[in-house]
């Protein structure tokens, strides 16, 4: 009820002009049958068409109207529920641009992709309904009893009965779908990221031959969605021709008493006549309340999945300052393990310091630690214990955002966006002039955009599918550099490019026009022989810091890392 809260109070009035259409068009429609028990007692029965046509206009005034308000609601309530769902997708995509990286590894993006499709628009659908439909079913179904036991107690009673049967019908109903329910909306987020999976990777299922594996994944995530739609639908399936049953046998317990009853004059045409009308609205109205508590049990399932997206943890926490850093790092004993991971650390008390405008080369064998740097210093996870302090700020004390601005990151998979070269690169500084971006290019060795057909306006796929892996490397490491940040991270992010092209881009980074520190993290000796310092890592552990020179003194793993590479002659 949280979450429907916030957007009921920002359309509230609507709503309630909604109900109170909704609210008459049922007093309308609810009035019909007693009218015409006037015109079967009043004007059929005593042959008066002066009666049938006074009692009749009314009938059909009092329609007209009914279908005014109908139209009336309709067209609110579906204005309403669209901007409501409009509102709500904004808002849950907002939300998940400020997931903590904790809250991005707890959901699943095909579950987030649910929630933000199937899942809204059945709270959509539900709000729609209640403006349209839902809040009419009671109203109708109340009014039919009370106007009915005003016609005729006795007969009244029959429907008391049904009503009783029907209620424990529908609360069965409830109990056994809502678990379902969920589990439905659980499969289709094994579906959808089964998709999602096959759509990322359908070059390397292509390449390796394993489509038919894939197809037979989906096809088990697909049959298990299948398996639960059955199940969900399987109690509406039984219970709905259960509850029709029930009120056709009420109504012909009504017919068949009401002409006893008439024989002895306790019942007339008219009373009869309208107390059959009163059933069918009663079963009309009791079948649209057993929608809505299906409904309402595949929303409540749905709004609780979305309940969980806006109660994960965020970590843009903004700071009123905006302060510009000058680039020094230092690691003060620091230990991180990874949240819900296996629980050992992937850092573990870290120590160094990295001035300002220096460049800091980060190597060590696979699973080292060597990433999570990245992730610590740009604040997607905070440590467990020790300090990471910027010039003298604890980051902790740092808004998330502040921190960010501050540093430049080029990741190890080079992430590019649909859209033209320029705004791809733009991302670095929004701001940037076509001069600006020209040299950002050439100093990361992407003059291959020029050759393109577009230049900087040229189109690039999703991902960047329409370049290769080192083109797609060398933008990324210009978006990089075009942001200026005070700390610039390349998390082994030149490892397409060959070795001549790699070197112009450390030399291109060493003329730097302002004091920036560098830090590269790479697995080639080459690449961290060229930095002011070198930091080496083995199981997240510091196990040497320095130079080259240094370091070939004092550090036996940069030593085997060099003697593998370079006397080795696997690198140049």
């Amino acid at each position: 009820m949280k979450l429907y809260g916030k957007y009921f109070r920002r359309y509230k009035m609507p709503f309630f002009i909604a109900v109170l259409c909704v609210t008459l068009e049922a007093v309308c429609d609810l009035l019909g049958p007693t009218l015409m028990s006037h015109i079967v007692n009043s004007g059929i029965e005593k042959g008066s068409l002066t009666e049938v046509y006074y009692w009749g206009m009314r009938m059909l005034i009092v329609t007209l109207i009914g279908a005014c308000f109908a139209v009336s609601r309709n067209i609110l309530a579906s204005r309403v529920s669209q901007r409501m769902g409009a509102d709500l997708r904004a808002d849950l995509f907002e939300k998940i641009m400020s997931f903590s990286e904790v809250s991005a590894d707890k959901v699943e993006s095909g579950s987030l992709i649910t929630r933000m499709t199937n899942d809204t628009s059945q709270i959509i659908q539900f709000v729609n309904g209640i403006m349209r439909i839902f809040l009419k079913s009671p109203i109708l179904c109340i009014g039919s009893i009370v106007l009915a036991s005003m016609l005729n107690i006795r007969l009244s009673l029959i429907i008391y009965g049904v009503v009783a049967v029907v209620t424990i019908l529908i609360y069965i109903s409830m109990k056994i779908s809502y678990p379902r329910f969920y589990q439905l909306q659980k499969a289709m987020d094994q579906v959808n990221s089964k998709v999602q999976e096959y759509l990322i990777g359908v070059r390397l299922v292509k390449a390796f031959g394993t489509f038919e594996k894939e197809t037979d994944k989906f096809e088990e995530a697909n049959l298990n969605l299948m398996q639960k739609g059955i199940s969900s639908q399987m109690v509406i399936t039984i219970i709905s021709p259960l509850l029709t049953l029930a009120v056709g046998v009420g109504t012909v317990v009504v017919i068949y008493i009401g002409s006893r009853l008439f024989t002895i004059n306790l019942a007339n045409t008219g009373d009869i006549t309208a107390f059959t009308i009163y059933m069918a609205q009663i079963l009309t109205s009791l079948i649209m309340i057993t929608n809505v508590f299906t409904m309402f049990v595949r929303t409540k399932a749905s709004t609780a999945r979305i309940g969980e997206v806006f109660d994960c943890e965020e970590d843009c926490l903004r700071s009123n300052e905006d302060r510009r850093l000058s680039g020094k790092i230092t690691f003060d004993n620091v230990t991180f393990a990874y949240p819900n991971g296996s629980g050992v650390p992937a850092i573990k008390e870290l120590s160094f310091t990295v001035n300002s405008g220096e460049s800091l080369a980060v190597i060590g064998p696979t699973g080292s630690g060597k990433s999570t740097l990245t992730w610590l210093l740009l604040r997607f996870y905070d440590v467990d214990s020790g300090k990471i302090i910027l010039d003298n700020y604890n980051i902790n004390v740092l808004g998330a955002d502040e921190v960010r601005s501050n540093v430049a990151v080029v990741p190890q998979k080079p992430i590019l966006f649909s859209g033209s070269v320029a705004e791809n690169l733009k991302w670095g500084d929004k701001y940037a002039t076509i001069d600006e971006l020209r040299q950002a290019a050439e100093k990361a060795q992407a003059d291959f955009v020029m050759q393109m057909p577009g230049g900087y306006d040229s189109l690039l796929g999703s991902g960047g599918v329409n370049l290769s892996g080192g083109q797609k490397q060398r933008l990324s490491i210009a978006r990089g550099i075009l942001k200026k940040a005070p700390i610039l991270i390349l998390d082994d992010a030149t490892s397409a490019l060959d070795a001549v092209t790699e070197a112009k881009v450390r030399e291109n980074l060493k003329n730097k026009e302002f004091n920036q520190t560098i830090i590269m993290i790479t697995q080639r000796c080459g690449t961290a022989m060229s930095a002011d310092k070198i930091l080496v890592m083995e199981n997240g552990r510091n196990v040497g810091f320095g130079t080259h020179e240094e370091l070939m003194e004092s550090c036996e793993v940069y030593q085997d890392i060099y003697h593998t590479q370079i006397e080795s002659g696997r690198e140049a």
